[in-house]
């Protein structure tokens, strides 16, 4: 194989992880040149409502697989945690890169961390998951949407338009852009989405050359964790419109897996946590999925569903 062709979102992050892929090929296959074909996904053009309204995440990842079905790339790197558990006819998620920093960080330039803030302060973010498990810590707050790219979001922050916004840490690292934000607090208490801090290589089916360089970036525990996750959505049925986190960590040769959902303001919520031996892995994220829907999860998922951004489109109710 002589040349590999990465289909890749336009963003800036987006681009910053397709040339990590590019440049770990080029170093691992120096007989391969590799290049990139950007492209703006529809969820990147949209900036004007939650992607909730929009059809979800799925609208990050439809056109690189499209793109990949048309012969046009060999695979596509994505941001895991914007990969859906369903995965077209064709094609194959068959590497996870090593998961970095999960955490989410809250930002601000006149509040050192989330207990200064005062009652009533404007908190930007547009993840109904952040929107429930900042509201049931502190449902004082206001939590208004936020979209954009990074730079348009901090911008926005900059401006005053919120007094604090919430983002991935991993984004902000990765662009170099921690630096200009007066303040940044780690929030450890909240758990992520499937996937967070990872990147998912897709190929298409059946290339085994394109296989076999795809799994030279894949890390063993990071693609057991975030199976456990994706497992658990998939059983679940959880889309871009429900609050749902779920986090699967190693943790002293043992898995840890935390879940939660609930209302976007965090009013009602059911929280499971999970500790079992590695050997025990398989199946754990349906396992704690079933557990979760004969505590009523599914109902409270419903009931979700019409809350969700009813003030930006109440028809939905």
């Amino acid at each position: 194989m002589e040349k590999l062709i990465i289909a890749t979102r336009a963003s800036q992050l987006a681009l910053w992880q397709a040339e990590f892929v590019k440049e770990h090929i080029e170093k691992r296959f120096p007989g391969i040149r590799v290049e990139l074909e950007k492209i703006t996904s529809r969820g990147d053009k949209i900036l004007d409502k939650p992607l909730a309204l929009v059809g979800g995440k799925g609208h990050f990842t439809k056109e690189l697989e499209d793109e990949m079905l048309a012969g046009n790339a060999h695979l596509a790197v994505h941001s895991l945690k914007d990969v859906p558990t369903f995965i077209p006819e064709g094609l194959e998620l068959v590497a996870i890169t090593e998961r970095q920093d999960q955490s989410d960080v809250l930002l601000s330039h006149r509040y050192a961390t989330l207990e200064e803030l005062p009652e009533g302060a404007v908190v930007g973010t547009t993840s109904l998951r952040r929107r429930m498990q900042l509201l049931q810590r502190r449902p004082d707050l206001q939590v208004r949407d936020l979209r954009g790219n990074v730079n348009t979001r901090l911008r926005k922050l900059a401006e005053g338009q919120y007094d604090a916004i919430i983002l991935a840490y991993i984004g902000l690292a990765r662009l170099d852009l921690l630096k200009e934000i007066s303040y940044v607090q780690r929030l450890e208490w909240m758990i992520p989405p499937m996937g967070q801090a990872a990147l998912g290589i897709e190929i298409v089916a059946g290339n085994e050359a394109v296989r076999g360089i795809a799994l030279s970036l894949d890390d063993p525990d990071t693609h057991l964790c975030t199976d456990i996750e994706r497992d658990f959505i998939a059983v679940i049925g959880a889309g871009c419109s429900a609050p749902v986190a779920v986090n699967a960590r190693i943790v002293k040769g043992g898995i840890d897996l935390r879940a939660m959902l609930g209302y976007p303001d965090g009013t009602e919520i059911l929280y499971e946590e999970l500790l079992l031996p590695r050997e025990e892995a398989a199946g754990a994220g349906r396992r704690l999925a079933e557990r979760m829907i004969a505590d009523g999860a599914l109902e409270l998922l419903a009931e979700a569903e019409k809350i969700a951004f009813k003030d930006e489109r109440p028809e939905r109710l």
